[in-house]
């Protein structure tokens, strides 16, 4: 039992930063945006949360930079997706190196390290003493992060089914035509979601740094990908892609716990699980979901 409790404290800490991205990018999507830049965001909020730490000594600041770095890279893509059409795909990857390259020169400028930052203390140890008396799961839920993890994802579902933000922004994903004769402004709906997108990736970011209490170079390791195939399992819904995101987190958790089994497997194989799973979990997808029609596709509106 002790090694099943064990299991999924382990499974829900790896799957914070899937489950924000995912939620993030759902948000992205369902306005008509693809965001392949949330790998990038997510590092870019893991850089930020450290440094906001590092010179304030506060956790919450280092949140906070991290929700304004990730929103400033979400911004970036928005300008280039949105205002200028530019191809949505080229101009998240575009967003991915500029993080990568960016958070490398100035880790070496202020930590003079090219791989990881100084530690900085506090910034993981905080928690909410009572929750941790919680039976199972009550040590992972008692941090402040999780909790609001778990917050973002129903005020997400609730923001996108049940307010007229939601209503406006799925009308923008799926007939930016119909709803630009409405009066809904497209552009200002898009600008939004995509930023919106941007802040829940760079939490998931906050979230790795913190837990690591350092960032190191690249620390995202292909996280914002995952997020991406979490969003298409989950069917463009932030419940739904926060549930593969979750799954993901299992098997990637699962891995971890097999190497350490002693198991006669060559470990490559044991390695390989999360990858796999990602594989046939999206092609088994594929075909039965439906994007919202207007994704990805720029629309020239004149404000």
């Amino acid at each position: 039992m002790g090694a099943v409790i064990d299991l999924l404290n382990q499974a829900v800490r790896i799957a914070v930063p899937y489950i924000l991205a995912a939620v993030g990018g759902t948000i992205c999507e369902l306005g008509g945006v693809v965001n392949i830049g949330l790998e990038g965001m997510i590092l870019t909020g893991a850089f930020c949360a450290v440094l906001g730490s590092f010179y304030t000594g506060s956790a919450w600041a280092g949140v906070l930079a991290a929700l304004m770095g990730g929103g400033l890279a979400a911004w970036l893509h928005g300008i280039v997706s949105i205002r200028y059409r530019g191809n949505q795909i080229i101009s998240g990857l575009a967003v991915n190196i500029l993080a990568g390259g960016i958070t490398k020169f100035f880790l070496k400028a202020i930590f003079h390290s090219s791989a990881n930052s100084s530690r900085v203390e506090g910034i993981g140890s905080w928690s909410l003493g009572f929750v941790s008396k919680i039976p199972i799961l009550g040590e992972i839920l008692s941090h402040p992060l999780l909790l609001l993890t778990l917050a973002l994802v129903v005020l997400a579902q609730l923001l996108v089914y049940k307010t007229p933000f939601g209503l406006r922004l799925r009308a923008v994903g799926e007939h930016p035509e119909c709803a630009d004769t409405l009066g809904i402004r497209v552009h200002r709906m898009r600008y939004a979601a995509v930023i919106l997108s941007g802040m829940f990736a760079a939490l998931g970011g906050a979230w790795l740094s913190m837990d690591q209490h350092q960032f190191t170079d690249n620390m995202s390791g292909g996280r914002g990908y995952i997020a991406l195939a979490a969003l298409i399992f989950g069917k463009w819904t932030p419940a739904g892609a926060a549930a593969a995101a979750l799954l993901f987190g299992l098997a990637e958790a699962l891995q971890i716990h097999l190497q350490t089994m002693g198991l006669r497997v060559p470990n490559q194989f044991i390695q390989m699980i999360p990858y796999v799973a990602t594989i046939v979990i999206l092609a088994g997808a594929i075909g039965r979901t439906k994007p919202p029609a207007a994704d990805g596709k720029p629309y020239p509106e004149g404000d």
